[in-house]
């Protein structure tokens, strides 16, 4: 072996090392590898690259832009109340996150699928108080299983059969050839990660709950009269359920309502009066059918999908301190309304347009987003600050929205369009119909995935490039003697270990040819191998950076690398000696 290959080895065992400590973030350490490999001389500027051109990485980039229109019109959390439902447990939380992932996985790239997921399971997991911890690599595992059982379900599978046409006699595969020894994995990756999933997910506090002494306001909401929570029971209208905030009275006509049973009914009109801390009361902004009491908020001049939340601290030195919200004319004043105020960490039970304003009051504003700028340095206020997330859904072009992406999956499933194609048209009828502005497109976008992507496509350009991944393959499969069962187990093993470490795309390349040299050899058929080469260079469990979904996952689930370690490990053994074990009688030699 050549220093080259012998070098290139060398950075990905230290990358590989350096991810598993958790220190530094996975897109500093493969850029840090790449630009070793790009120094060294070993790959020019073109090879090193590589990623950044590629279609699997420029589709994961524009997806984000489609995910943004989603959920900024409100589509992602009707999506997950009509899909998810209402979990009894953890492990029913899992299996009906799941199933319905698995099944879009078979049929589309399951990339998008997971972007669009990622943020509806996280507003259904704390609606339901579940740990989010414990969902998201489910998720991800959920759309490996069901990519691997279709040709089009993962760009993989496309991979091994363009190379199949191209290298071999064989016609390739039609669309339900990987399902024969897919559906079975994929039943066995499903039902381990529900069982196992017990011990070997980890269990994380979430952020909100580790602070005790958060500020707590009162907030008066209305329920609108075509609302879809009119005639819903509270617990079934989802108003139970938001961490951090409780539904304390109802008025309806005069008449009060309190305390409030989860069975009472939600009517037309009703004046719900909520206690709680910002950010739930965030969550509660963005609910349909739902609206805030204050008529204030229907005077500003802004339209409220450009309008957000803030907060605001009243100084000593503020005019309207000791003057009634709406003695003080505070909307005319400042161009926001106050939406809710809290004392001293506390809720003040009075209408808010009643509450005489004391030094050190914070307020929850909503209005235009200028007001921070224009305030911020002001002697009327000590404090002005954004709340993160806070702008209003714009309900009304959710159908628009929903029916973007619907047109997007069928262009794909359908042929009319790659998913890179496909992909582009959507964002951009997000960004054309409003769905999404220009700023809110860009800020979705996750850089840091993109950057790890594209580096790891330049890495496992170098193994392959400088021989390594071929001498090291080669050597362990001469092991194997004459039995081609073994052999088979060989490259099953070996294409796992590099899906894991240079993505599965390339570990499928680089072990393609290998295969055929010992399926040649051997003088045995070669579609066992293909197919073996399909189901393992997809399957990958073990760490957030062989897999593009696992990786899209590691952040908001809050994972560390070991995570994937303790539960991926044993379930990429499995798959192994599974895939392996099965296909030949499936193929045949």
């Amino acid at each position: 072996m050549e220093w080259e290959a012998g070098f290139s080895v060398g950075v990905v065992i230290a990358c590989f090392a350096i991810l598993t400590t958790n220190r530094v973030a996975p897109d500093i350490v493969m850029m840090g590898g790449l630009t070793l490999l790009l120094v060294s001389g070993i790959l020019t500027p073109q090879e090193a690259l590589i990623g950044m051109s590629n279609e699997g990485m420029i589709t994961v980039g524009v997806l984000y832009v489609v995910v943004s229109g989603l959920k900024e019109t409100g589509s992602i959390a009707w999506m997950s109340e009509r899909m998810l439902g209402k979990p009894r447990s953890e492990t029913y939380a899992q299996f009906r996150l799941m199933l319905p992932v698995f099944g879009l996985s078979a049929f589309l790239n399951n990339t998008p699928i997971v972007a669009i997921f990622i943020p509806a399971i996280q507003d259904w997991a704390k609606q339901h108080h579940l740990t989010i911890s414990k969902l998201m690599i489910p998720l991800s595992y959920a759309s490996i299983a069901g990519g691997i059982c279709t040709l089009i379900g993962t760009s993989t599978n496309l991979v091994v059969n363009g190379l199949v046409i191209a290298e071999t006699d064989l016609e390739g595969f039609d669309m339900f050839a990987p399902a024969w020894v897919g559906i079975p994995l994929a039943m066995i990756i499903i039902s381990f990660t529900l069982i196992a999933g017990r011990w070997l997910l980890p269990k994380r506090q979430s952020a909100l709950s580790q602070f005790a002494n958060v500020r707590e306001y009162t907030v008066e909401m209305v329920v609108e009269p075509y609302s879809p929570l009119v005639g819903k029971r509270v617990e079934e209208a989802g108003l139970r359920q938001l961490p951090g905030l409780f539904l304390i009275e109802i008025e309806r006509y005069g008449q009060l309502i309190s305390p409030v049973s989860s069975q009472d009914v939600l009517a037309a009109n009703d004046q719900l009066i909520f206690v709680g801390i910002a950010e739930s009361i965030v969550d509660l902004q963005k609910m349909r059918g739902l609206k805030p009491a204050t008529k204030q908020i229907f005077k500003l001049n802004a339209p409220r999908h450009k309008r957000c939340l803030m907060e605001a601290v009243i100084s000593n030195s503020c005019p309207i301190v000791g003057t009634s919200i709406r003695a003080s004319r505070f909307r005319s004043r400042y161009n926001v309304a106050v939406i809710a105020v809290s004392r001293n960490g506390s809720r003040i039970r009075r209408k808010i347009g009643d509450i005489h304003l004391q030094a050190g009051d914070t307020l929850l504003l909503e209005g235009d987003p200028g007001f921070v700028e224009h305030y911020r340095n002001s002697q009327d206020f000590f404090l002005v600050s954004f709340l993160e997330h806070s702008p209003i859904p714009r309900h009304e072009r959710s159908v628009m929205a929903l029916s973007i992406m619907f047109g997007m999956i069928i262009t794909v499933a359908l042929g009319l369009l790659s998913m890179l194609q496909s992909a582009m048209l959507a964002a951009g009828l997000m960004l054309l119909t409003r769905c999404t502005t220009g700023n809110q497109a860009r800020s979705a976008i996750d850089w840091k995935v993109l950057v790890v992507i594209a580096a790891s496509f330049g890495i496992g350009a170098a193994l392959q490039k400088t021989g390594a991944a071929t001498f090291i393959a080669t050597s362990l499969i001469s092991l194997a003697g004459g039995s081609p069962w073994l052999t088979l187990l060989l490259v099953a093993l070996l294409t796992s270990f590099f899906t894991e470490i240079v993505t599965n795309n390339a570990a499928a390349i680089i072990m393609f040819h290998i295969a055929l040299a010992s399926a040649s050899a051997l003088a045995v058929s070669f579609l066992p191998f293909a197919i073996v080469l399909m189901l393992t260079a997809s399957s990958s469990f073990a760490t957030p950076i062989g897999y593009q979904t696992n990786l899209m996952v590691y952040g908001p689930g809050g994972y560390r690398f070991s995570d994937y370690l303790r539960i991926g490990i044993p379930l990429n053994i499995i798959v192994v000696l599974t895939a392996s074990g099965l296909t030949p009688f499936v193929w045949g030699f």
